[in-house]
């Protein structure tokens, strides 16, 4: 989006404490660098004064500011912790989220499909032209890949192979997406697997998928499920549980993985474990969502399940982030007939400022393997080679 310089209001205008803040994040207003804010319309300066993070996401939303390069804005707000100001002059809006979360179950059975609907059934045609050919939908291993497809790829075989696959042994796969895990457990490992999903196109599109393979895909939620598993894991999925179901969820790995098993959790994680999730994301992208912090984990975790390896590769994330971006990005010309200039916007807020978060070390990305008490071999931590 290329900015007439005629239509951009006056930085003279702009509050002395968003003025102040940009400042310090070393950004410029209206300035000539491609991180620079150009702003349009002056209401940006009471939505965010007002609605902190919730109405910048939102201004943005609605055209009232630009940035070319949006993830590097968003990064220097975020390293110089733009958002603890932000916090401050909303004060009350953060003080009711965190509330919130400690008050209700927003994660509750009654609540646990309100994700899929509004996420994850958005349109498979916006995900296909999004994602890698797999469909996987978190973040990948970059080491030594070139490419989106090759870092998601080598990201499933360190899955597997941490969790010590073998032919014949049962999988279940919690939270298991448009079936790529499945379907490449199934492929190059010679398991069975049961993968459950709470969005009714991502277990259309898995079955699919995984159609002729040992593989069925459910629509339930994790808590109503019965039987014994070799191996679980959950990719992307922990993010959606809730604090107050951390209980129910640990209860419900170690009671359907079998004594000898491994469990294996990807999730974003951070490091305050007060912090409420941030109102636009909670609004617009992962109503209900909660990112647990390692203290989090393993209170919950105490007499139940033994944390075997804790491995971290959160600036991968940043990496995933910008190449689902670019992927976006070149489809939008087909995409934008099935979806709103709005949404596009909304869209391309969400996958930069992701990024943002990643790249600035606010946000972390971990896999953690688990093993039952009872357990009798002893875990070996696995890393590429």
């Amino acid at each position: 989006m290329k900015t007439n310089t005629a239509d951009l209001v006056n930085a003279s205008r702009v509050p002395k404490l968003i003025a102040d803040t940009l400042h310090n994040a070393g950004v410029e207003i209206n300035g000539p660098n491609p991180h620079d804010i150009q702003i349009l319309d002056e209401r940006l300066f009471n939505a965010v004064l007002s609605q902190g993070s919730l109405g910048l996401g939102e201004a943005y939303m609605n055209g009232w500011w630009h940035a070319e390069q949006l993830d590097e804005l968003m990064y220097r707000l975020m390293r110089s912790n733009a958002d603890e100001h932000t916090k401050a002059w909303t004060k009350m809006q953060w003080l009711m989220l965190a509330l919130r979360e400690k008050v209700i179950n927003l994660q509750a059975p009654t609540r646990a499909f309100q994700v899929g609907e509004h996420h994850y059934d958005t349109g498979n045609d916006l995900f296909e032209a999004m994602l890698d050919p797999l469909m996987i939908y978190s973040c990948g291993y970059w080491e030594k890949a070139t490419n989106l497809e090759e870092a998601q790829l080598h990201k499933l075989d360190m899955i597997c192979r941490k969790l010590q696959l073998k032919p014949g042994e049962k999988l279940l796969d919690i939270g298991c997406g448009w079936g790529g895990l499945a379907w490449y457990a199934a492929t190059h490992f010679d398991v069975q697997v049961l993968g459950i999903t709470v969005s009714a196109q991502q277990q259309a599109y898995a079955r699919a998928r995984c159609k002729g393979l040992f593989v069925d895909i459910e629509l339930i939620d994790y808590r109503d499920l019965k039987g014994q598993f070799d191996k679980v894991v959950s990719v992307g999925m922990f993010e959606h549980v809730g604090l107050k179901n951390y209980p129910d969820y640990f209860d419900a790995v170690h009671r359907l993985m079998n004594p000898q098993g491994l469990f294996l959790l990807h999730t974003i994680g951070g490091f305050n474990k007060t912090e409420a999730t941030d109102p636009w994301i909670d609004k617009y992208i992962f109503p209900n969502g909660k990112i647990p912090s390692p203290g989090e984990i393993t209170e919950h975790i105490d007499g139940k399940l033994v944390l075997e390896d804790w491995h971290n590769f959160g600036g991968d994330y940043d990496k995933t982030l910008m190449a689902w971006y670019a992927n976006f990005k070149q489809a939008w010309p087909k995409l934008e007939s099935a979806y709103d200039e709005r949404f596009g916007r909304m869209w391309t807020y969400y996958l930069n400022t992701c990024a943002a978060y990643f790249r600035s070390r606010k946000g972390m990305l971990w896999q953690l393997v688990f093993s039952r008490q009872e357990r009798e071999t002893t875990y070996r931590s696995i890393r590429p080679s």
